[in-house]
């Protein structure tokens, strides 16, 4: 029996969607050769990380066995996928490999970061292979929501595995390339060790659309409106972007895109060459010259955020250009479960605009990226895996793709983030826990998810806060009143009187009454002070804030 081993371990993306870090490795339990398929990022929201600006995965665990690295792989760019790259190379320092799309957005991310542009290597598609160790690592084309999205083929000497990465079987994406029968086939025919799947869309009955089947109905809505259109989709959906620029040129418009990620995606596809023939745009400057009705403006923020494009115009004017009565506003994108506030924000403000809202509730002018039951179903029957384990899903999603499997004669493996397989022999099994959890970048610092800043910017959030400044003399008495300030808190409470004064009164009557031992000690002057605001502000406002107290000591 081979003392080595062949494993499969989720650092992110298994049991939640987003934030995609999946390992595999072979060698000696604990000393295996390691490459890694992609690190993304998850997005905040103000209730459960107020103030956070990106969410990445904890490599601690991959930084602690760095020499182990042999590359890093991107299987496409969505920013789930990508986006953490340039953050987590000064610590992994590893080779980076992807197509040239992937290549071109995730050098861009390097650049910013300040990181070289060489340590991205572009890569063909299959059959062309990187030796990283002892793998083999192939891109094989899979159609996405996005272009070069790849499909990894990892050989190793315990076989062949398949980390599908996103993906949808579209034999008519318009831009990227379709879904090929034939090569899938014959990248299977010799056998599949596992399949690591896709599970996003494994609750979706019907077989999935095509996107060619949208770019129809998007020109009749375009061509049938008066006034000025304007439509957000996912900037990274080239395709889409696309479809929606050639309706309104075809409808005589002229075409203005809106929004830094949106110009970048476009621009990206330009050069890379997987995008041919995008309508000629215009500048914001120019549409101001132009009649409304005349003009088509494709922008960022299909998610309702609220410094992107769709959120500025909904608000006002953006660049110059306002939505007006009679105006007509698409949304050529599914909203992502947790941002429907934001989405539903910008709906009512348009409205209220007179400018009427066209969503995807008819399902005419957006299809998913994702594989819905049926088509992993048939990507199951092409490859015929010994094993298949689902990942980029919640738990749900992974639980009831292993029921599809078992029920197929497969064997599922449900594997969430930091569970590490064996993939070895014909049985596979959990053999370690990894602790994994979230890094938050928050400004330009990185922040443990156990740190507790955004816990105690949560609490203040929600409980307001109180600072309360005491000076002592020499003696070790007061000197003077404590004084209080107060942030996020009502002025006045039960009693009606100002609440700065019920607490100052309250603080005063607790030191007065403090004996010398408590007066002289720091830690039980600042417990009791604490104490006293929290039971005071109960009383009157039925809240217990967060409290800061300074003491200064005069010698």
């Amino acid at each position: 029996m081979s003392s080595e081993r062949l494993i499969y371990l989720p650092l992110g993306g298994a049991g939640e969607i987003g934030m995609n870090a999946y390992v595999y490795g072979y060698g000696r339990p604990g000393k295996e050769r390691l490459i890694v398929v992609d690190i993304g990022v998850a997005f905040p929201d103000m209730d459960t990380s107020p103030g956070v600006d990106l969410i990445l995965p904890d490599i601690a665990w991959l930084k602690e066995r760095r020499d182990q690295i042999e590359a890093v792989f991107v299987t496409h760019a969505h920013e789930d996928h990508v986006g953490a790259i340039a953050h987590s190379y000064e610590a992994l320092q590893a080779p980076i490999y992807a197509r040239k799309f992937t290549a071109n957005i995730a050098r861009r991310k390097m650049s910013e970061h300040g990181h070289p542009d060489d340590a991205v290597t572009v890569v063909g598609a299959w059959p062309q292979q990187i030796k990283a160790g002892p793998f083999t690592v192939g891109f094989m084309p899979i159609s996405h929501s996005i272009p070069e999205s790849s499909a990894m083929v990892i050989d190793s000497p315990a076989g062949r595995v398949i980390h599908s990465g996103d993906f949808k079987i579209d034999r008519t994406p318009g831009v990227g390339e379709p879904f090929d029968d034939a090569l899938w086939a014959e990248l299977c025919k010799d056998g599949v060790k596992a399949l690591v799947c896709d599970s996003t869309n494994v609750f979706s009955p019907l077989p999935g659309r095509s996107e060619a089947s949208v770019g129809p109905e998007i020109e009749k809505l375009v061509s049938g409106h008066d006034g000025m259109v304007v439509a957000t989709t996912f900037a990274s959906n080239v395709a889409r972007v696309k479809t929606l620029a050639v309706a309104g040129d075809r409808a005589g418009r002229s075409i203005v895109l809106l929004g830094r990620s949106m110009n970048r995606m476009v621009e990206a596809a330009l050069e890379s060459g997987v995008m041919k023939d995008f309508p000629t745009c215009i500048s914001p400057e120019e549409a101001r010259g132009i009649p409304r009705e005349n003009l088509m403006l494709l922008v960022t923020g299909s998610q309702g955020e609220r410094r992107a494009a769709s959120a500025q115009l909904a608000q006002g004017k953006f660049q110059g250009l306002e939505l007006k009565e009679g105006d007509l506003f698409l949304f050529s994108s599914k909203t992502i479960p947790g941002n429907e506030r934001g989405v539903i924000r910008i709906i009512n403000q348009f409205s209220e605009k007179g400018v009427d809202v066209v969503d995807d509730s008819s399902g005419l002018y957006h299809v998913s990226g994702h594989a819905n039951r049926p088509d992993l179903e048939e990507l199951h029957d092409i490859a015929k895996p010994q094993i298949l384990i689902p990942m980029h899903g919640e738990h749900r999603h992974l639980r009831e793709h292993v029921k599809i499997a078992d029920g197929k004669g497969i064997k599922g493996v449900l594997a969430i983030n930091g569970m590490m397989i064996d993939l070895s022999g014909n049985a596979p099994k959990v053999v370690e826990y990894i602790e994994t959890g979230r890094t938050y970048l928050d400004g330009s610092v990185k922040i443990g998810a156990l740190d507790g800043v955004v816990r105690d910017r949560i609490r203040m959030a929600l409980n307001g806060h109180v600072t309360v400044t005491v000076i002592m003399d020499a003696d070790d008495e007061p000197l003077g009143e404590p004084w209080v300030d107060i942030m996020g808190l009502p002025e006045t409470g039960r009693s009606n009187a100002s609440l700065v004064d019920v607490l100052e009164e309250d603080l005063s009557q607790w030191l007065n009454r403090s004996g010398a031992k408590t007066l002289r000690d720091d830690d039980k002057l600042n417990d009791g002070l604490k104490k006293t605001v929290r039971q005071s502000a109960q009383n009157e406002i039925g809240k217990k804030p967060e409290v800061t107290v300074v003491v200064s000591r005069l010698n």
